[in-house]
């Protein structure tokens, strides 16, 4: 039966970008969007527009925010990014407008081929769409697609694609019942 031989794990073919990049968003990850100091939103949106991502208006990031590579990352307007989450987007990560990334969530967009004897590293992008909620300390997975409004419960992991307005929840996340947004909230929220 042949082994696994970590000896042999070679990821040069992966080029998330220049090394002086690369090492100068590891700093100003560790000490803004990394840090427990409350740096208003607005700036932390402006050093990752620096880096390369594209960052809606009204974006709220809260507090030791984990993101990996800037550049591969989108989030739409009015969109909330929780505490202690972490996006590991070795890989694109995409966020539509409106949506919540809850207190420790993790995306990740990297994986290992088990089946391989080096343990090839693997990735693939994530898609949150519009009014999506991924809830505190749930995991999605590499190549997952989270369509419209779905909600994924807290402490789920979820991968693959889901359907719109769907709400799912466990290990691995399954379908629960259809998000159902009222009415008389939103006829509310735009009376004059």
């Amino acid at each position: 039966m042949t082994t696994v031989d970590l000896s042999r794990f070679d990821n040069a073919w992966y080029r998330p970008g220049p090394t002086l990049k690369r090492a100068l968003w590891a700093l100003v990850n560790a000490w803004v969007l990394k840090s427990d100091l409350p740096y208003p939103s607005a700036f932390k949106a402006a050093l990752l527009r620096a880096f390369g991502a594209r960052v809606g208006r009204g974006v709220v990031i809260k507090p030791n925010v984990n993101i990996k590579y800037p550049w591969f990352l989108s989030i739409g307007d009015f969109t909330w990014i929780g505490e202690g989450a972490w996006i590991d987007n070795l890989a694109q990560v995409a966020i539509g407008a409106h949506a919540c990334i809850s207190q420790g969530a993790y995306l990740l967009t990297g994986n290992h081929d088990y089946a391989a004897p080096r343990f090839d590293l693997m990735i693939a992008p994530i898609e949150i769409a519009d009014g999506a909620w991924v809830g505190a300390k749930s995991v999605v997975l590499p190549g997952t697609r989270l369509e419209s409004h779905v909600v994924v419960a807290a402490g789920s992991v979820i991968g693959g694609r889901t359907k719109p307005y769907g709400i799912y929840r466990g290990c691995p996340a399954q379908w629960t019942r259809q998000r159902v947004i009222r009415q008389a909230d939103v006829a509310t929220e735009t009376a004059p």
